[in-house]
Protein backbone atom coordinates (compact mmCIF):
# COMPACT_ATOMS: atom_id res chain seq x y z
CA UNK A 1 0.00 0.00 0.00
CA UNK A 2 1.62 3.18 -0.77
CA UNK A 3 1.40 5.36 2.12
CA UNK A 4 1.49 9.41 2.16
CA UNK A 5 4.89 10.79 3.04
CA UNK A 6 5.15 13.09 6.09
CA UNK A 7 5.84 16.36 5.10
CA UNK A 8 8.50 18.97 6.56
CA UNK A 9 7.43 20.58 10.40
CA UNK A 10 5.80 17.57 11.12
CA UNK A 11 6.93 16.46 15.06
CA UNK A 12 7.36 13.06 13.60
CA UNK A 13 10.41 13.65 11.74
CA UNK A 14 11.98 15.17 14.94
CA UNK A 15 11.53 11.93 17.47
CA UNK A 16 14.64 9.64 17.32
CA UNK A 17 13.32 6.38 16.45
CA UNK A 18 12.31 3.47 18.66
CA UNK A 19 13.38 0.24 18.34
CA UNK A 20 12.06 -2.50 16.88
CA UNK A 21 11.27 -5.91 18.37
CA UNK A 22 11.09 -9.03 15.72
CA UNK A 23 7.19 -9.95 16.68
CA UNK A 24 6.91 -5.95 16.22
CA UNK A 25 3.00 -5.81 14.85
CA UNK A 26 2.34 -5.73 10.99
CA UNK A 27 6.76 -5.58 10.53
CA UNK A 28 6.55 -7.17 7.28
CA UNK A 29 3.59 -5.06 6.24
CA UNK A 30 5.15 -1.82 7.05
CA UNK A 31 8.65 -2.58 5.44
CA UNK A 32 6.48 -3.53 2.18
CA UNK A 33 4.52 -0.62 2.12
CA UNK A 34 7.52 1.72 2.87
CA UNK A 35 9.33 0.04 -0.30
CA UNK A 36 6.28 0.63 -2.61
CA UNK A 37 5.55 4.27 -0.94
CA UNK A 38 9.34 4.63 -1.86
CA UNK A 39 9.67 3.27 -5.44
CA UNK A 40 6.08 5.37 -6.14
CA UNK A 41 7.90 8.49 -5.29
CA UNK A 42 10.75 8.19 -7.42
CA UNK A 43 13.13 8.09 -3.96
CA UNK A 44 16.21 5.86 -3.69
CA UNK A 45 15.76 5.70 0.14
CA UNK A 46 13.14 6.44 2.88
CA UNK A 47 12.75 5.80 6.76
CA UNK A 48 9.82 5.09 9.37
CA UNK A 49 9.09 8.85 10.64
CA UNK A 50 8.29 9.40 6.48
CA UNK A 51 5.40 7.66 6.69
CA UNK A 52 4.56 8.80 10.67
CA UNK A 53 6.22 5.89 12.58
CA UNK A 54 8.73 6.79 14.91
CA UNK A 55 10.54 3.66 14.20
CA UNK A 56 14.26 2.62 13.68
CA UNK A 57 13.34 1.39 9.96
CA UNK A 58 14.76 2.57 6.96
CA UNK A 59 15.20 0.71 3.49
CA UNK A 60 17.38 1.42 0.35
CA UNK A 61 17.37 0.77 -2.86
CA UNK A 62 20.03 2.66 -4.90
CA UNK A 63 19.40 1.77 -8.67
CA UNK A 64 18.14 4.65 -10.11
CA UNK A 65 21.82 6.39 -9.45
CA UNK A 66 23.16 3.38 -11.32
CA UNK A 67 22.35 5.13 -14.45
CA UNK A 68 24.57 8.63 -13.41
CA UNK A 69 26.81 9.09 -16.34
CA UNK A 70 28.89 11.00 -13.79
CA UNK A 71 30.13 7.96 -12.30
CA UNK A 72 32.80 5.06 -13.17
CA UNK A 73 31.81 1.68 -13.93
CA UNK A 74 32.96 0.34 -10.60
CA UNK A 75 30.43 2.87 -8.64
CA UNK A 76 27.94 2.28 -10.82
CA UNK A 77 28.30 -1.33 -10.68
CA UNK A 78 27.94 -0.98 -7.08
CA UNK A 79 24.57 0.88 -6.59
CA UNK A 80 22.95 -1.35 -9.24
CA UNK A 81 20.62 -3.28 -7.23
CA UNK A 82 21.50 -2.35 -4.04
CA UNK A 83 18.16 -2.91 -2.02
CA UNK A 84 18.22 -3.22 1.49
CA UNK A 85 16.20 -2.86 4.84
CA UNK A 86 18.35 -1.29 7.92
CA UNK A 87 15.93 -1.92 11.34
CA UNK A 88 17.43 -0.80 14.36
CA UNK A 89 20.76 0.67 12.70
CA UNK A 90 23.79 2.12 14.96
CA UNK A 91 26.33 4.31 13.48
CA UNK A 92 29.22 3.32 14.70
CA UNK A 93 31.75 4.89 12.88
CA UNK A 94 31.93 7.80 10.39
CA UNK A 95 35.60 8.10 8.47
CA UNK A 96 37.44 9.89 5.98
CA UNK A 97 37.93 13.11 4.13
CA UNK A 98 34.26 15.13 4.35
CA UNK A 99 32.96 15.63 0.53
CA UNK A 100 29.76 16.95 -0.52
CA UNK A 101 27.06 16.21 -2.88
CA UNK A 102 23.69 17.16 -3.85
CA UNK A 103 20.93 16.20 -1.67
CA UNK A 104 17.07 16.28 -1.57
CA UNK A 105 14.34 14.60 0.56
CA UNK A 106 10.82 13.41 -0.27
CA UNK A 107 9.77 14.93 2.63
CA UNK A 108 11.04 18.31 1.72
CA UNK A 109 10.60 18.56 -1.81
CA UNK A 110 11.13 21.38 -4.30
CA UNK A 111 14.66 21.61 -1.62
CA UNK A 112 17.99 20.63 -2.57
CA UNK A 113 21.60 21.71 -1.24
CA UNK A 114 25.19 20.33 -1.11
CA UNK A 115 25.51 18.43 2.21
CA UNK A 116 29.15 17.53 3.49
CA UNK A 117 29.60 14.13 4.70
CA UNK A 118 32.15 11.35 5.72
CA UNK A 119 32.42 9.04 2.49
CA UNK A 120 32.87 5.53 4.68
CA UNK A 121 31.15 4.30 7.22
CA UNK A 122 30.14 1.36 10.13
CA UNK A 123 27.21 0.48 10.74
CA UNK A 124 25.55 -1.87 13.09
CA UNK A 125 21.95 -2.98 12.06
CA UNK A 126 19.85 -6.12 11.44
CA UNK A 127 17.86 -6.82 8.53
CA UNK A 128 14.44 -8.81 8.51
CA UNK A 129 15.86 -11.62 9.89
CA UNK A 130 16.91 -10.23 13.03
CA UNK A 131 20.31 -11.28 12.48
CA UNK A 132 22.72 -8.66 13.81
CA UNK A 133 25.36 -7.42 11.03
CA UNK A 134 28.23 -4.91 11.14
CA UNK A 135 29.46 -3.53 7.47
CA UNK A 136 31.35 -0.98 6.13
CA UNK A 137 29.63 1.25 3.17
CA UNK A 138 31.37 3.85 1.17
CA UNK A 139 30.51 6.22 -1.82
CA UNK A 140 26.86 7.01 -2.31
CA UNK A 141 25.66 4.06 -1.07
CA UNK A 142 27.30 5.57 2.47
CA UNK A 143 25.78 8.75 1.77
CA UNK A 144 22.01 7.78 1.15
CA UNK A 145 22.56 5.51 4.33
CA UNK A 146 23.76 8.52 6.28
CA UNK A 147 20.68 9.90 4.98
CA UNK A 148 18.24 7.79 6.00
CA UNK A 149 19.97 7.33 9.46
CA UNK A 150 19.49 10.83 10.35
CA UNK A 151 16.01 10.56 9.56
CA UNK A 152 15.64 8.02 12.93
CA UNK A 153 17.99 10.22 14.61
CA UNK A 154 15.22 12.98 13.97
CA UNK A 155 17.56 14.78 11.50
CA UNK A 156 17.24 16.55 8.43
CA UNK A 157 19.62 17.14 5.76
CA UNK A 158 18.53 20.58 5.95
CA UNK A 159 19.86 20.63 9.74
CA UNK A 160 23.59 19.98 7.74
CA UNK A 161 23.61 23.26 6.30
CA UNK A 162 25.04 26.61 6.94
CA UNK A 163 22.96 29.55 8.51
CA UNK A 164 23.11 31.43 5.21
CA UNK A 165 21.77 28.53 3.21
CA UNK A 166 19.06 27.75 5.59
CA UNK A 167 17.70 31.51 5.28
CA UNK A 168 17.76 31.29 1.08
CA UNK A 169 15.29 28.44 1.84
CA UNK A 170 13.36 29.40 4.64
CA UNK A 171 10.18 30.70 2.01
CA UNK A 172 10.92 26.64 0.47
CA UNK A 173 10.13 25.81 3.59
CA UNK A 174 7.06 28.23 4.66
CA UNK A 175 5.56 26.70 1.89
CA UNK A 176 5.59 23.26 2.68
CA UNK A 177 4.56 24.05 6.15
CA UNK A 178 1.81 25.88 4.58
CA UNK A 179 0.66 22.93 2.28
CA UNK A 180 1.65 25.34 -0.76
CA UNK A 181 3.82 22.57 -2.69
CA UNK A 182 2.54 19.96 -5.22
CA UNK A 183 4.52 16.73 -5.50
CA UNK A 184 3.01 14.04 -8.32
CA UNK A 185 3.28 12.00 -4.59
CA UNK A 186 0.96 11.84 -1.71
CA UNK A 187 1.85 13.93 1.08
CA UNK A 188 0.56 14.64 4.85
CA UNK A 189 0.80 18.30 5.96
CA UNK A 190 1.15 19.17 9.49
CA UNK A 191 -1.79 20.75 11.09
CA UNK A 192 -3.93 20.09 7.09
CA UNK A 193 -7.32 18.60 7.56
CA UNK A 194 -6.62 14.45 8.26
CA UNK A 195 -3.37 14.88 10.64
Amino acid sequence: MILPIIAYGDPVLRKTGELVTADFPNLKEIISNMYETMYNAHGVGLAAPQVGLALRIFVIDTTPFSDDDELDSTEQNKLKGFKKTFINARMVKEEGELWSFNEGCLSIPDVREDVYRNPTIILEYCEEDFVMKTEVFDGLIARVIQHEYDHIEGVLFTDKISSLKKRLIQKKLKNILEGKTFQEYRMKFFGKKGR
